[in-house]
């Protein structure tokens, strides 16, 4: 069975695609000899941890107070959580780059059952992937593992989040300076992030609303000022550019009249910043809980509502399962028309489960172009 054919049935509420992803996760993540074919049955037919469930989780209900740096970590008493980085770069010769790190953390239970780190209730996935924008080539990985401090994880003081090698997190500075270090077979990346802008609360102060009974709590740092290497085929890069950097966490679904989202975070070149999504709805309406946020210069935030933007889609790319991914948008933001148009058409994540996420430049109306970021398209089948 495909696993994105189990999209309309299984979807939450996350940003990105955390569903899928932690259905990997707890498919592959379990101890014993039964055949993986036949836990992941099992697990669909009892309804999967993905779907609602009687674990007695914390929701995200309502508005609570943010607390930093402590709220960088984990929070275990919610059954699903990610922190996701989007990194737009170039090189010394004005090579362009994009790479994506992602790690989603899944509780099977409310709370641990065993002092034995290799019985953790926490199970976690890693997504990891570059493009190479001169090459024409995306490259995208994953990992799978236990929440075991070998393995997967997540630390405060320091700030720490790692998968199986791959590394995100802060020195004694804290959150004020990072560091990714992660490789794969076809490259390696090392980068030092700082923040350029503060936190920004999304939605209605931090609680992320996607439906009448699901929400989420989220927040943003918008901009991060990046520099350091990245090998491709032993080649060294030298390479500078910026960052967007998410973290979400609930334990709501999304409700049956959805089938997925579109997501943008853009970077332009004055130094401002947004974020917009909308959720795709079965009956083709605009969703009331569409919403996103509008960053200025020196940091100010302004939260958007539906209303205040339009994305439409404009031009599709045709996989070779027969998906059509909308690869250019135009996007009506106040009184700017603009163009977001895919730097590569192929930036499908072609993992287990699989959604678009790539690299994005930004346009105006008279075609020049303003800014780049990143889009993510799920929920998207032939």
């Amino acid at each position: 069975m495909r696993y994105r054919h189990l999209w309309s049935s299984i979807c939450g509420v996350f940003r990105g695609p955390a569903v899928f992803a932690l259905l990997v996760v707890v498919v592959f993540a379990g101890c014993g000899s039964e055949p993986v074919a036949q836990r992941h049955l099992a697990l669909l037919r009892l309804g999967s941890v993905l779907g609602e469930t009687r674990e007695p989780f914390s929701r995200a209900d309502e508005v609570r107070e943010f607390r930093f740096p402590s709220d960088h970590g984990s929070h275990d008493s919610f059954r699903s959580e990610w922190w996701y980085l989007t990194v737009m770069l170039d090189d010394e010769n004005g090579s362009e780059f994009g790479v994506q790190f992602t790690v989603f953390r899944q509780a099977l239970k409310a709370r641990e059952v065993s002092s034995n780190p290799w019985r953790s209730v926490q199970v976690y996935l890693g997504h990891l992937a570059m493009t190479d924008v001169d090459r024409g080539t995306h490259h995208e990985f994953q990992r799978l593992a236990r929440g075991h401090p070998g393995l997967a994880g997540v630390s405060t003081a320091p700030f720490a989040v790692w998968m199986d090698g791959w590394r995100l997190h802060g020195g004694d500075e804290g959150f004020s300076m990072l560091e990714l270090d992660a490789r794969s077979d076809e490259f390696r990346v090392r980068l030092d992030l700082q923040p350029a802008k503060p936190v920004v609360l999304q939605g209605d102060q931090g609680l992320s609303h996607k439906g009448p009974d699901q929400a989420s709590y989220y927040y943003s740092v918008p901009r991060l000022k990046v520099s350091g290497e990245l090998w491709i085929k032993e080649r060294l890069h030298r390479v500078t550019g910026s960052a967007w950097f998410d973290h979400e966490w609930s334990t709501s679904v999304l409700g049956s009249e959805h089938v997925g989202w579109d997501w943008f975070a853009l970077h332009f070149d004055d130094g401002s910043d947004a974020m917009v999504f909308r959720l795709r709805r079965r009956d083709g309406e605009r969703d009331v809980h569409d919403h996103g946020v509008r960053v200025t210069t020196d940091g100010e935030s302004q939260r958007l509502s539906g209303s205040d933007y339009r994305l439409v889609p404009l031009t599709f790319w045709r996989d070779g399962e027969g998906v059509a991914w909308p690869v250019r948008w135009q996007l009506e933001l106040g009184d700017q028309r603009l163009t977001i148009e895919a730097a590569l058409k192929d930036q499908r994540m072609d993992t287990a489960l699989v959604y678009w996420e790539g690299l994005v430049h930004v346009r105006d109306s008279t075609g020049a172009r303003v800014g780049r970021g990143y889009m993510e398209l799920t929920g998207y089948t032939p």
